[in-house]
């Protein structure tokens, strides 16, 4: 699967995802194992704003795919994440890049619900939103968890790990090698955005 995305020969990507569905915690911005629940907490991964304007640049059109379960559980108020979201997307706003659609998901993994990845519903509502519905393998979901990779997988849509969220690296990529032996990892969203744009 992987081989659609690059070739380590010519450099040059054999296929241009039309869109790339990002993981915010841990692959935009850095991620806290006690959630990110304040503007003052949310601070972008190096690299990360570059590589999205970069891809927006491309005219790859890009989502945000994430779960939210501190809204749910009570430890944030809606007011305060969407302030997170202003100051998110004003950073890539600023930085020349360009959010086509959001997907959040704020209920717990008790709630029951359809859109807590590793299930697909924000997928599946992302590749709606961007006309894919019935090509999700044009599209590409870059995360940092098995969850996310999961998800991707539900929905038909390939996937890559970054390595820069604060889980388990070499745990995360064995694990989503069960579910997709090829998947490439990289160690951040730049290094990933330099493969698919071949410019490695």
């Amino acid at each position: 699967m992987h081989a659609a995305y690059g070739s380590s020969m010519s450099n040059q990507p054999v296929f241009m995802p039309k869109a790339v569905l990002l993981d915010r915690d841990g692959v935009i911005n850095f991620d806290s194992p006690d959630y990110i629940l304040t503007p003052e907490q949310w601070i972008p991964i190096p690299g990360s704003l570059e590589a999205i304007a970069r891809l927006s640049q491309a005219g790859i059109n890009i989502t945000i795919v994430s779960n939210q379960s501190a809204l749910g559980r009570g430890m944030m108020m809606q007011e305060t994440f969407s302030a997170i979201h202003a100051k998110m997307m004003l950073a890539i706003e600023q930085a020349g890049g360009l959010i086509t659609h959001v997907a959040y998901c704020p209920h717990g993994p008790e709630d029951a619900c359809l859109c807590r990845k590793p299930l697909p519903g924000m997928v599946h509502e992302s590749l709606a939103a961007l006309g894919l519905s019935d090509s999700p393998e044009q599209a590409l979901f870059i995360g940092d968890s098995i969850r996310d990779v999961e998800a991707a997988a539900a929905a038909g849509v390939p996937a890559m790990l970054v390595q820069s969220g604060y889980g388990d690296a070499d745990r995360i990529l064995q694990k989503s090698r069960l579910l997709v032996p090829d998947i490439l990892t990289f160690s951040d969203l730049s290094s990933a955005t330099d493969f698919i744009l071949g410019e490695e």
